[in-house]
This record gives structure tokens, sequence and C-alpha cells, in this order.
């Protein structure tokens, strides 16, 4: 793949959705993302592709007969976390279509059918939860519980999809034969243009409520205080001190006041924390022990704390027969584990999955600095096409 042949067909998304800050906002079924929807149906319009859509929102562009058995997924998502990377997704879904270009090209007949895909909500950028789509592509949520999930604006995910979610595909493992998810490499780990996932690190999100009692910034005094921002604050800071001491990834990066004044003290902290690590154990104890340390300090700061488990996605192994299988066909490329969560690991629990990672040389990724070359974006599509080919 030329880099000029992959810069041509980058350049049709690159602007969609992006912000001021340089990054992007791409939420679920929001306006850019949409657009970016409406590319990819056309995109598939222009490879005689038929589009599908599983009634979840997750879109299915497929060369040769749709949901017939053992079919090879190949695919990403568009959205993106507020004033994101543009490559976080979307480079999966550029390069799955110019590898069905190339195989084209090649003179490939698929033997089993093969599909372009577009799951929905992968960030839980807008409704909370991430990989919504594959969850519910899986079976791993009830499809209600799904629909009523909601946004800062309080519109539910049903609402936006226009219907409930239709949940679990019948037959997924018959249907599904492989799901393989090309995606920017999402830290330093990489030194060449292509490696291959091993595995997916376990991680959650919590929500801690912290209330207190809203008063006058000026008129009360610092002794009379029951203050959840020093709670919340004290917090942060131990999330950062037990995760460097295990080993782990401990983040909390979302925060929400009321009543949000510059000359109030709040009534109520509402925080977030992300956290992973390479083992279960390890992330359940990292947040036990900050769970601790925020009730303890909530006893001394006059204030109470309540702990809401939001999402768990558990360790993820990939395949490691089809991870060897696929570094030996593309040259002994490394294969490597991640901190990131993704659909391919969400379905794994059910289809053969592998990841194949482009290299990301700053090693930045949810930020408007994530960048991948366009030597090393035309080297993913090479791989990716040999990947597809030997797969179907």
């Amino acid at each position: 793949m030329s880099e000029k042949v992959f810069s041509a067909l980058w350049a049709e998304i690159e602007s969609i959705g992006r912000v001021s800050s340089g990054g992007y906002m791409r939420y679920a079924l929001d306006a850019p993302e949409l657009v970016l929807r409406d590319w990819f149906r056309n995109q598939a319009d222009r490879r005689d592709m038929p589009v599908t859509d599983d009634g979840n929102g997750n879109l299915f562009a497929w060369w040769g007969e749709p949901w017939g058995r053992g079919a090879v997924l190949t695919g990403s998502h568009f959205d993106s976390v507020p004033h994101g990377g543009g490559y976080d997704g979307p480079l999966g879904i550029v390069s799955a279509f110019l590898a069905v270009d190339q195989l084209r090209a090649a003179g490939h007949t698929p033997e089993v059918p093969l599909a372009v895909v577009a799951f929905v909500e992968e960030e839980g950028g807008r409704f909370g939860l991430p990989c919504l789509g594959s969850r519910l592509l899986s079976g791993a949520i009830d499809p209600a519980k799904a629909a009523a999930l909601t946004d800062r604006d309080g519109v539910t995910f049903g609402e936006a999809l226009g219907a409930t979610p239709a949940g679990a595909l019948p037959g997924l493992t018959n249907r599904i034969g492989a799901l393989v998810e090309l995606h920017i490499e999402q830290g330093r780990q990489l030194e060449v243009p292509v490696g291959v996932a091993s595995a997916i690190w376990p991680h959650g999100r919590w929500r801690f409520d912290f209330t207190g009692h809203g008063d006058h910034a000026g008129t009360t005094r610092m002794a009379d205080r029951r203050d959840p921002m020093l709670t919340f604050a004290y917090t942060v800071l131990a999330a950062n001190k037990e995760a460097r001491l295990a080993g782990a990834h401990a983040t909390m990066a979302r925060v929400e006041v009321e009543p949000n004044a510059t000359n109030a003290i709040p009534s109520l902290v509402r925080g977030w924390l992300d956290a992973r690590a390479a083992d279960t154990g390890t992330m359940d104890s990292v947040v036990e022990a900050v769970v601790k340390r925020a009730t303890e300090r909530a006893g001394r700061d006059g204030t109470e704390v309540a702990v809401t488990a939001e999402s768990l996605s558990a360790e993820v192994t990939f395949d490691t027969a089809l991870a060897s299988r696929l570094s030996a066909m593309l040259g002994d490329a490394p294969i490597l584990p991640t901190g990131a969560g993704h659909d391919a690991g969400v379905l794994s629990a059910q289809v053969p999955t592998a990841m194949l990672f482009v290299r990301n040389p700053t090693g930045i990724s949810h930020s408007p600095a994530e960048h991948a070359e366009p030597a090393d974006c035309a080297a993913g599509v090479d791989a990716l096409a040999t990947v597809v080919r030997e797969l179907t």
C-alpha cells in the first residue's frame, strides 16, 4: 500500500469532529459520528459491499454473504474521548476498507464472508460504558440496561439509537470465525511499524460521590467546614500513590462539582477513578486501598463517600495460537500487551480475536498529540491485508 493511497482516504475523514483544541469530539451517535457513519456507508457502496446494522448501532459492510458461517470481521470504532486523537479507532476502519481494496486488486476471493465493522460507543465518552456495542453484540450487557444509559444531557442510549438495542447476535460463535482489529499503539512499546497484541490489562471505572455541607466561602470558618473537595483531592493523591506502589495505573481525571461556584464550599464532588493493572488481583487491591483511604479521610473531614462500580473489563489474553500465527506471517512481528481496552477484548470471550498495532512515535494517545506516520499506516494496511487473506 502506498502512502499516497492511504493519505488520500484518510484525508476524507481527518477534519470531521475536530475542534479548536486540535483534538476530536466524536461522541457515539452525535453529529460528527453520524457523519462518519454516513461516510462508512458511502465507502461500502463504492465497493458494492452491503451494509447491515445489528440493531445495537454496530455497522457491518460485507464482502460475501452477510453473517454467513465463519465470517471474518475487521474494523474498529469512530467515537473518541473528549478532545482525543484522530487515530484511535478510525485508523482501523480506514485500514480495513483499504485492505479490501488491496485484496481485490490481487485477485483474492474470500472463502468465508468478510466484514468491515464500525462498533458504537467504544470509548464510553457519551453514555459512560466502554465497548457498549461489542458488549451488546456478545450478550455481555442486558439490552434494557444499555438502553437506559444516559449522557450528560439526560439523553438515553435507546433514544439516541431510536430503539431498544437488539442485544446478542444468535449463533455468534458460529457466525464469526475471527475478529482482527487494527489500532494505533497507545504507548511506547512498539519500535517497528506493526506489532501483534498478546493481552489487555483488566480495567474498570468507579464513581466516587463525596458529600459535605455547602456553605459560604467567605463567612465559614475553616474549622467549621465539611468540604468534600478536600476529601476528593486527598483521594486523587491516594490513587496516584497506591498505583505507583503496586506497579498499576490509576487516574482520576473527570470531576463534577455542585454548586461549582468560586465563592461557595461545594456540597457534592463526584469523581471517577480509572484503574488498570497487569492482573485482576493487583487492580482489585489498588481500588480497595483507594476506597479505604478515601473513607478514612472522609471521617476526618466530616464528609461522606459512596463508591459505585460503573464498569469492569476482565483481563484478556488473546488467542495465543492466533497471535503467534499472525506474528509469523508478518515476519516475526513483536507481540506485546496493552493497558487500553478494545472491542476485540470483549469479543475474545466468545470468538477467536487478535489485534494489530501500528507504531505511534509519540506514544501519546487520547490527546491531540496522538499520531502515526503515513508510511507506518500504509504498512499496517499491508499487514492487515496479509492477515485477512490468510484467515479468509
